[in-house]
């Protein structure tokens, strides 16, 4: 079996952020690589955690988390504790239609597909102009004590 040869990480977080016309900084790089390899929503202590013993500061891991998610690269989620947590947005997941469940213990994130979104009459007449995602909050199946079950 032939292994296909795999893109450096580096190479491609330049690609990525080439693609959405961001410069590509060794912070930036560093960001978008840490929140490519995260198993769930990362917030920005742990990240900060993660580069700040490799030369970043806190308030540049900020400004370029600022930036990944206004270059729409990545999500930011606030589970209600006032905490902002972020991940890599898959481009071709389109996060208004369809709502998601967070779990306010861990951070993850999960689609709850087949639910569908209010149609177009019903924004209309509840004077909303675009939904951009639908949260609902709750404790996962890992993180719900046994006891409760």
């Amino acid at each position: 079996m032939t292994k296909k040869p795999q893109i450096d990480e580096v190479e491609l977080a330049r690609q990525i952020l080439r693609g959405v016309g961001l410069r590509s900084t060794p912070a930036r790089i560093a960001v978008l690589s840490a929140l490519r390899k995260a198993t769930k929503p990362q917030t920005h202590a742990e990240l900060s955690d993660l580069l700040v013993p490799q030369g970043f500061d806190k308030a540049t891991v900020f400004r370029n988390l600022t930036d990944l998610t206004d270059a729409e690269l990545v999500s930011r989620t606030e589970l209600g504790d006032h905490v902002w947590r972020f991940e890599i947005r898959d481009p071709e997941h389109d996060r208004s239609s369809h709502p998601h469940f967070v779990c306010v213990e861990c951070g993850t994130v999960s689609c709850l597909e087949g639910i569908s979104v209010p149609d177009e009459k019903v924004r209309r007449s509840h004077n909303i102009s675009r939904v951009t995602e639908i949260l609902v909050k709750g404790h996962c199946a890992v993180c719900e004590p046994a006891a409760s079950r």
